[in-house]
C-alpha cells in the first residue's frame, strides 16, 4: 500500500513549475499539492506516462452539492485518494444552481495533487438552462440541426448562451491556475444523447468545433485541456465523428458495451490519436493488471460513480489501486 497524503484545502503559495512526473509506488512525493499551471503541463505529463503508467479516475456525478462523494469513497476502500478526480456540471435545476460546490471541489483536487476532468450533460439549446433526464435523451430533427450548426442562426445563438453559463465557473479555474481537461458532449458516436448519432463532417462534430471555437477563441479559455469522447459502439466509425487534431488534445474511449475496449478498438483510438495521448474516458468495471499491460498507452481511466461499489468487489478495487503501473493521488507532483 502506497503512502496516504493528507488532503488539505490551504492554497498552495505561487512556485515555478518546472515539471510533472510519476514517482515510484512506494516513494514519498516531493509535494503533497500542484502549483498553479497551464494546460500544457498536463498535456505534456500524459504524454511522458504513455506505454508505463495509467492514472487513476473516480467521476462524481448527483448531486452537484456532493462533488467528492465517489471519490472518498475509493479511499475509505483503498486508503488513497484517485490520481484523477471527475466532476460534472449536470442538467437538473438543483444541480445547476450547485455548480460552485462542483468547481470548488475541483480547485481543492488540483491543489491535493489530482488532475481534473469536467464532463458535462448539457440540456438542449431548444429549452431551459436545467431539464430531465428524458430531454437529455431526447433528438433534434434535422432542420433544428442545421439551424444549431449555423452561425447566427437562433439556436446557434441559444448554444453559445448555453456556453456561457459554464464560462463564470471556467473562469475561476483558470484564474486559480486550474488546467481541467474538458470532455464536452461525450459518446458522440451514441444514440441516447441528443446531441449523439450524427457522422460526418456537419454532425456531432461540428458541434463540438462550434463549442471549442467559442470557448476558447471568442471566450479566451486557454486552460482547457480537449478530451474528444466516443464509446465502444459495436456499430464502429470511430474516425467519423473525429473534429480534426486541431480540436482535441486527448483521445477518449468509454467501455460500456464491454467491460475493457477490444484490441482493435485500442489500435483504432492509437491511430485516430495520430501521436496524442489516449485514455479510458469512463469504464465500469476496475482493470485487472493483463488488460493495462496489453494495452499500455492509455494514460488515465475514468471509474463512473455509482458502477465504482455496484459493479466492483472492494477486493477488485484495491487489486487494481495497488497495481504498482496505476498512479493516484500521491504519485503525482509538481515540483
Amino acid at each position: 500500500m502506497r503512502l496516504k497524503i493528507p488532503r488539505t484545502r490551504a492554497i498552495v503559495g505561487a512556485v515555478a513549475v518546472i515539471g510533472l512526473f510519476a514517482v515510484g509506488a512506494t516513494t514519498t512525493p516531493a509535494a503533497e499539492a500542484f502549483s498553479p499551471a497551464d494546460k500544457s503541463t498536463v498535456v505534456n505529463y500524459l504524454h511522458s506516462i504513455t506505454g508505463s503508467k495509467v492514472v487513476s479516475g473516480q467521476h462524481n456525478k448527483e448531486p452537484a452539492a456532493l462533488p467528492g462523494q465517489y471519490t472518498q469513497r475509493v479511499h475509505d476502500i483503498t486508503g488513497v485518494y484517485p490520481g484523477l478526480w471527475g466532476g460534472d456540471f449536470l442538467f437538473g435545476a438543483n444541480d445547476v444552481g450547485n455548480r460552485q460546490s462542483v468547481i470548488n471541489q475541483a480547485r481543492t483536487e488540483w491543489q491535493n495533487g489530482s488532475l481534473v476532468v469536467l464532463s458535462w450533460h448539457v440540456c438542449p439549446p431548444t429549452g431551459g438552462s436545467s431539464c430531465t433526464w428524458e430531454q437529455i435523451n431526447g433528438d433534434l430533427d434535422d432542420w433544428q440541426w442545421s439551424q444549431l450548426t449555423t452561425d447566427g442562426t437562433f439556436l446557434n445563438n441559444a448554444w453559445k448562451s448555453r456556453l456561457d453559463e459554464i464560462a463564470p465557473f471556467l473562469q475561476q479555474l483558470e484564474n486559480a491556475g486550474v488546467p481541467a481537461i474538458f470532455r464536452p458532449l461525450h459518446e458522440m458516436n451514441e444514440d441516447w444523447p441528443w446531441w449523439g448519432g450524427r457522422s460526418g463532417s456537419d454532425g456531432s462534430s461540428r458541434l463540438y468545433q462550434i463549442t471549442y471555437d467559442y470557448l476558447v477563441h471568442s471566450k479566451g479559455f486557454g486552460n482547457l485541456v480537449w478530451a474528444w469522447n466516443v464509446q465502444d459502439n459495436p456499430n464502429g466509425d470511430l474516425a467519423g465523428y473525429y473534429p480534426g487534431a486541431g480540436y482535441t488534445d486527448v483521445v477518449t474511449l468509454d467501455a460500456w458495451y464491454k467491460d475493457f475496449p477490444s484490441q482493435g478498438e485500442y489500435n483504432s483510438l492509437r491511430s485516430i490519436a495520430a501521436g496524442k495521448p489516449i485514455a479510458l474516458g469512463e469504464i465500469g468495471r476496475m482493470p485487472a493488471e493483463w488488460q493495462l499491460s496489453s494495452q499500455p498507452d492509455w494514460t488515465y481511466f475514468m471509474h463512473w460513480s455509482e458502477q465504482l461499489e455496484g459493479n466492483n468487489s472492494h477486493q477488485a478495487i484495491k487489486d487494481t489501486y495497488y497495481n504498482p503501473r496505476v498512479l493516484h493521488q500521491g504519485d503525482l507532483a509538481i515540483g
